[in-house]
């Protein structure tokens, strides 16, 4: 299991050859706070690395999700949409937001990998 990371506190986990997994990150709930809604994307819709693909909102404020990588969503988390505590309570597991077919390995490589979204946290 591969776990990469965005600039924008997306997080993308390849586990299998099928479909990679996107959700927040620990920084990105912590950032929003409480999750009150969350607006996941429609399943078979493709979409270019960098479109917003969903929007999660809290008590604080909105945010948009981006695709980490271009691809087609192949799966939604349903749980999350009928509880989107999950996304503060597991943010990294039970949490996540869509599965995605990856289209373009390269992109998913050129991300951050743990050490350097760690760096990146310690400039914020």
């Amino acid at each position: 299991m591969t776990t990469m990371y965005t600039n924008d506190h997306e997080w993308i986990n390849i586990e299998d050859h099928e479909a990679a997994v996107v959700g927040i990150t620990l920084h990105a709930q912590d950032a929003l706070g409480d999750v009150v809604f969350v607006d996941l994307p429609e399943v078979g819709t493709t979409y270019a690395k960098g479109d917003i693909a969903g929007v999660v909102e809290s008590v604080k404020a909105a945010a948009d999700i981006y695709m980490p990588v271009s691809g087609e969503v192949v799966e939604v988390n349903e749980a999350l949409r009928a509880d989107p505590s999950l996304a503060n309570t597991d943010p990294m597991g039970n949490g996540w937001f869509f599965k995605v077919h990856v289209s373009d390995m390269a992109e998913f490589e050129a991300l951050m990998d743990a050490p350097s979204y760690d760096a990146l946290l310690k400039t914020l």
